[in-house]
């Protein structure tokens, strides 16, 4: 991939409290209502406009599997849902798929809470359960994931990010 694309995962795990691994804490505030951003987080179409066209099959029940791709170019993760509780939290965990490299780390747990604040969302998503030193490319997408969910609920429009840049190459 052309540089351009590259970013560097500059965002450090913090030791979990609870002894299990490393864990990244990501905070943002969206000009949205609880049900809506649920639906942004749980619609795959939808989903796929602010995770650089990555696809996310689900049935968003507890205990259903999950499946993230772009198709016919590369599988991005899979997991299990493992609490749904609309619109105010999803717990799930996940396996990245894109690399032997990221395989080799196992399943971690992401945990999106959602907390209305007056006409605002407060969206907290915690990536934890994993090693200390595991590879950026794992959590470290997630502020420009965050940033293109924030602008499409806000704006109705995609965020162009290195990351969607990669992807919209790599599709043709």
């Amino acid at each position: 991939m052309p540089e351009e694309f590259d970013v560097p995962h500059q965002i450090q795990l913090t030791p979990d409290p609870n002894g299990t691994g490393g864990m990244a804490v990501f905070e943002i505030y969206i000009k949205t209502t609880p049900e809506r951003l649920w639906e942004a987080i749980t619609d795959g179409e939808t989903r796929a406009k602010y995770t650089f066209g990555v696809g996310t099959d689900s049935d968003w029940t507890e205990g259903s599997g999950y499946s993230s791709g772009v198709p016919g170019v590369v599988d991005i993760s899979e997991g299990e849902n493992v609490e749904v509780d609309p619109p105010h939290r999803l717990v799930q965990t996940m396996t990245a798929l894109w690399s032997d490299e990221v395989k080799a780390v196992g399943a971690s747990r992401v945990t999106w809470e959602i907390r209305p604040v007056g006409d605002s969302c407060q969206l907290t998503v915690i990536h934890d359960q994993l090693p200390i030193d595991a590879n950026g490319e794992i959590y470290g997408g997630w502020p420009m994931i965050l940033s293109g969910l924030k602008t499409l609920l806000e704006t109705g429009e995609q965020l162009t990010t290195p990351g969607s840049l990669r992807y919209s190459q790599a599709r043709g």
